[in-house]
């Protein structure tokens, strides 16, 4: 499975954490979550017992407030972070989906999200993570080897 950002450090242990995350268009816009500043794709880690799908739906719902249509999965990547709010390292495998706006059903749930719905271009150069930005190009057909990785 592809890797994105910094490799796992032999000194350190990982939890798993799996996640599910959406690449939600709209016409030629594209809904992205902000949290403190960041673009980020809406979505979560996957709880226990939680289907992909269902926690795809949640999470979509807690962070923008919208209920979408799965299309279809787009793939996988890995990455190696520290999750601050849950205090641990982790070897996050984040699923890829895209999505179809269907309505917005309210405000957000997490307070410190806030759904920003941009150009899909644009939106393709805010976001904050390399593996997401490379996802996101696939689910637009953009070739990955014109997606600017230094997130400029």
């Amino acid at each position: 499975m592809r890797r994105f950002g910094p490799p796992p450090r032999v000194d350190q242990t990982y939890r798993d954490r799996p996640g599910v995350y959406a690449v939600i268009l709209g016409g030629a816009d594209m809904l992205l979550a902000e949290q403190n500043g960041d673009f980020l794709l809406p979505g979560g880690g996957i709880e226990p017992g939680e289907s992909v799908i269902a926690a795809l739906h949640r999470e979509v719902w807690e962070e923008t407030g919208w209920r979408v249509a799965p299309v279809r999965r787009i793939g996988a990547f890995r990455r190696f972070a520290w999750l601050r709010e849950e205090q641990y390292w982790c070897r996050k495998t984040a699923h890829i989906y895209l999505c179809r706006a269907v309505r917005r059903l309210g405000p957000p749930i997490e307070p410190d999200h806030t759904p920003v719905w941009m150009n899909a271009g644009l939106a393709l150069s805010r976001l904050e993570q390399d593996g997401e930005r490379v996802f996101a190009a696939r689910a637009l057909g953009i070739p990955e080897e014109i997606v600017d990785l230094r997130g400029i």
